[in-house]
């Protein structure tokens, strides 16, 4: 890929598909050059001024033709998002006017843009760093108002200054022990051992607390891991179908109806819930509920939270007391419902309890909703108790790539505080220490790999 300096990129920068209104992009050396042969305002001056909005047309200058009366917006560089010259054209949101428009764009010069390349623009000229411009695709997928506080944090340079105050930590325990080493004949005394180990047990536990930020970041994020577990036949499709207030799931009186995972995701307080209804667990009646049963076995492991379904209106059987034992032996949290209340009851909530080995306990019809607004707010409580336990402002946006950085980074001061009880040299002391700094300089993109970078802003659409 050419350098930002050396060619101009454009690309459609709103949703494909009917809209009110459509953007194109232009960012690069050309963008006003290209601007001033693919619009005509529709009054003098004809020059563009940065920064101001001028309504005119946008043609096709190799025919005269008008495409589409727009608006258009030049920016001169560095007041701009990429640092360099960028124009804004606002058509009509038209799939086929968008095309036209940018046709003529690329026809004058500018390069269809990568996904992501605006955006990894203004990470090269340093305008934000790589915390920040994740913070930008952060932004965009947010799903509640917590996430985009988080992802408007992270863009802030929350993340980032935390970083830069653990780097300076780090370099407050390399100086000395750079200075012992590069200046032998100055006759420096060594750093005392004591004071670097507690140095190092610092940034440790700083490092710990970032990191034990990151499952409750992804909550706010991705929402909470949500799944309906019990045999087949015990009311897990309707209990979906409640909590979405809209038929999702078939539901049929047979067992063994649902194959596979149906996941949906609702907002419940201001929380979101990823719910996953799934195949009954237990024994598998042939090789597609097998499958059905692998399937939720795996989205079992990774839930936040179980609704453990029983039938009130049936005796316990060994196929409900073995999925209590593989919840005991997962430990996961669970909450209690028992459905069909609108039968004459089988079994009582204790002895229930106490087989299940799980106190929260709800009773309700999923077929009549009875007992469903309940069953929320007790969801959403247990969320709140259990995953969700800092208060506004004290979390740090960490996301997966950032987690595996500080884990690393953990990994590595841990080595070295292990290494300073065995006494190994100062040289080697510094060295780790260095690469302590290195991988907090991947966090922010001062020493990220290249392949990391073409993995992060692969994921961003096309325009932004």
């Amino acid at each position: 890929m050419s350098s930002p300096q050396e060619d101009t990129i454009a690309a459609i920068a709103t949703p494909y598909g009917e809209g009110g209104i459509g953007i194109v992009r232009i960012s690069g050396p050309q963008a006003l050059q290209i601007a001033q042969k693919v619009f005509r305002p529709r009054r003098p001056p004809y020059e563009l001024t940065s920064h101001q909005v001028r309504y005119g047309d946008v043609i096709d200058p190799s025919t005269g033709e008008v495409i589409d009366e727009a608006l258009l917006t030049y920016m001169k560089a560095p007041r701009t998002y990429t640092r360099e010259d960028v124009v804004e054209i606002s058509c009509h949101g038209g799939y086929l006017v968008l095309e036209r428009v940018l046709e003529v764009v690329l026809r004058e010069g500018a390069r269809g843009a990568g996904p992501g390349e605006f955006t990894r623009r203004a990470f090269l000229s340093g305008r934000i760093d790589l915390a920040q411009a994740e913070a930008v695709l952060e932004i965009v997928q947010a799903k509640t108002r917590e996430g985009l506080r988080l992802a408007h944090e992270q863009l802030r340079g929350r993340l980032s200054r935390e970083v830069e105050a653990l780097r300076r930590e780090v370099v407050e325990i390399l100086v000395p022990i750079e200075a012992y080493i590069d200046f032998p004949e100055e006759d420096i005394e060594p750093p005392p051992q004591e004071g670097v180990r507690e140095g190092i047990e610092r940034v440790i536990g700083r490092v710990r607390e970032l990191i034990s930020g990151y499952e409750e970041g992804e909550i706010w994020r991705g929402g909470v891991k949500v799944v309906i577990v019990g045999k087949p036949n015990v009311g897990k499709s309707s209990l979906l179908n409640r909590l979405l207030e809209r038929r999702r799931a078939i539901v049929t009186p047979i067992p063994g109806t649902t194959t596979d995972v149906i996941e949906e995701t609702v907002v419940l307080e201001g929380v979101p819930l990823r719910i996953a209804d799934m195949a009954g667990l237990g024994r598998a009646r042939g090789p597609i509920e097998e499958e059905g049963v692998r399937l939720a076995e795996e989205k079992l492991r990774e839930a936040h939270l179980v609704l453990l379904m029983v039938d009130r209106s049936a005796p316990l059987e060994e196929e409900d007391r073995e999925i209590f034992r593989l919840l005991r032996e997962e430990g996961k949290s669970s909450l209690l419902v028992l459905n069909k209340a609108d039968l004459p009851p089988a079994i009582s909530p204790s002895e229930v309890r106490e087989e299940a080995g799980v106190e929260d306990l709800f009773v309700i019809s999923a077929l009549r909703g009875e007992g469903i607004e309940e069953l929320k707010r007790g969801m959403v409580r247990a969320i709140k108790e259990r995953h969700l336990k800092r208060g506004e402002g004290e979390l740090v946006p960490v996301n997966l790539r950032h987690r595996r950085i500080l884990e690393e980074l953990e990994g590595v001061l841990q080595g070295l505080r292990e290494g300073l009880d065995r006494g190994i040299p100062w040289d080697i002391v510094a060295i780790e220490l260095r690469r302590g700094l290195s991988l907090l300089g991947e966090i922010v993109g001062e020493t990220t790999p290249e392949e990391v970078l073409d993995m992060i802003f692969s994921r961003f659409c096309i325009g932004k």
